[in-house]
């Protein structure tokens, strides 16, 4: 799900009226890429297109749409900015921002695109910002035609002053599924980074796990908890393209987990905290078991970006969310990612064991 689209949605279900701004069209270097999405309200605004003075005379256009859109409704309005002098910037840049008022009656495309995006379908959504105000219109995105990625595309057709642009944007979820394994200090650490990413994460924890109340679903909607006899299940049931993460303080308990972990060899990423001296007794048991080498390559452990060497719990995490978000980028960007072509990482140079707790 998309962060702004679930708080578009409850907005709107409160009754409260709303402008969304979206950057249509980029021209040159500039601070956000298309499609990126800001929500202002009376009181605040909510997510950001940038930053700085661009984000400044952006919430200032929105509240004049706003408080427009009292008289004129469904008002819509597009704004071409240059990120240079005249806005305190030196991107160099241009941007083009479009603004929706929305309101409840706008909650029923909405509530249809959440929908789509929960179901992970992609969908192209139509605005058009002629005189007429003709309604958001949303489509199926067809799979076989390689439309998976976010696309936004501003056709301006007599210039944005005419009246007869129209906005069409790609809408995907860019949300990716996770494992986590271990509710230790750097389990949770860990739990809480993933907290604030796109991506939706289990958290596997032995039956008598506790887990900390902050990382509760009520506040990290991304978040499932799961305290299990049987946490290896939790392999099983991961779809193809899941990140798995072992942070456990339990060497049996990793290892078995590696092995199942490696046998089904669909995942995006497999990482594992531990010391240089641990892998090499895992490389081994592993080939003992009868796992290809190639396979066992793609497990990286020690866990982390090169360079980072603190042992620390929350440094630990944010290395070993960096190095997760390079695999996923790095998925992203590759045609086909399959077993015939398996995905690798390349190992960091960091040493944490499991006795960080």
């Amino acid at each position: 799900m998309q962060p702004w689209l679930t708080e578009l949605q409850q907005l709107l279900a409160h009754g409260d009226a709303v402008v969304l701004v979206t950057v249509a069209h980029v021209e040159g270097s500039t601070p956000r890429e298309a499609g990126a999405k800001m929500i202002v309200t009376r009181e605040n605004a909510r997510y950001t297109i940038g930053g700085g003075h661009l984000e400044w005379r952006a919430i200032e256009i929105a509240r004049e749409v706003l408080r427009d859109g009292m008289r004129v409704p469904h008002l819509r309005r597009l704004e071409r900015l240059s990120l240079g002098p005249s806005l305190g910037q030196c991107c160099g840049g241009a941007v083009v921002l479009a603004f929706e008022r929305l309101d409840v009656g706008d909650l029923d495309w909405v509530a249809s695109l959440a929908k789509r995006m929960h179901a992970g379908q992609a969908t192209q959504r139509s605005i058009s910002f002629g005189p007429a105000r003709e309604p958001v219109r949303l489509a199926d995105v067809d799979a076989d035609g390689g439309a998976q990625a976010p696309d936004c595309l501003l056709w301006d057709g007599a210039g944005f002053d005419g009246g007869d642009a129209l906005l069409t944007e790609t809408i995907v979820s860019r949300e990716f599924p996770v494992v986590l394994f271990g509710t230790g200090h750097v389990g949770a650490a860990f739990a809480r980074v993933l907290s604030t990413l796109p991506c939706t994460v289990r958290w596997v924890g032995e039956k008598d796990a506790r887990f900390p109340p902050q990382l509760s679903t009520a506040l990290c909607p991304n978040l499932t908890t799961d305290a299990s006899e049987a946490p290896e299940k939790a392999v099983d049931e991961a779809p193809p393209g899941a990140a798995f993460i072992v942070m456990t303080h339990d060497h049996a308990r990793d290892l078995a987990l590696a092995e199942r972990i490696l046998r089904r060899d669909d995942f995006v990423f497999f990482g594992m905290i531990g010391s240089r001296a641990k892998r090499r007794q895992f490389d081994q048991r592993l080939a003992a078991s009868g796992i290809e080498p190639t396979h066992i390559a793609r497990m990286v452990c020690p866990i982390g970006v090169e360079g980072i060497d603190d042992k620390a719990p929350e440094v630990i995490a944010i290395a070993a969310a960096a190095q997760l978000l390079q695999a996923v980028e790095a998925a992203r960007g590759t045609a086909t990612a399959s077993h015939d072509s398996p995905f690798s990482t390349p190992q960091p140079l960091t040493d944490h064991d499991t006795n960080t707790r």
